[in-house]
């Protein structure tokens, strides 16, 4: 029980480190961030695209600008709140945990991830 307070100590500690990177430091204008590779090579964007200026977004508190870099991501935000508390819950709440983590949500979070992926590149999104 100690060993797994510690790691979520640890973890804590560099999720704090990381937001204060991230609202530190704007990922559009530094270099300490990474460009993405599919970007550069094709001139299309992934899904991914633009996560890093939106979280520095969401930081800052600029929620329209957030929207506009990954929309995605901020509609992913509660569902990934969520497969943190099954995780978290395991547990106490397998069922919980299971149906979070079943096929059919696997198989619909890849569908919405492969349409973003193209409406945004189809749309300019």
């Amino acid at each position: 029980m100690k060993r797994k307070i510690l790691y979520l100590i640890i973890l804590a500690i560099v999720l704090a480190c990381v937001a204060v990177i991230y609202y530190a430091f704007d990922p559009s204008s530094s270099a300490l961030f990474p460009k993405c590779p599919f970007l550069m090579l094709t001139g299309y964007k992934c899904p991914g695209c633009g996560s890093q200026r939106a979280i520095h977004a969401l930081l800052s508190g600029d929620l329209a600008a957030a929207w506009h870099y990954n929309a995605l991501l901020l509609v992913s935000i509660p569902f990934i709140i969520l497969l943190l508390a099954g995780m978290a819950l395991r547990r106490r709440y397998p069922r919980f945990d299971a149906a979070i983590n079943s096929v059919g949500v696997v198989w619909t979070v890849f569908v919405v991830i492969m349409a973003w992926w193209l409406l945004r590149n189809i749309f300019g999104w």
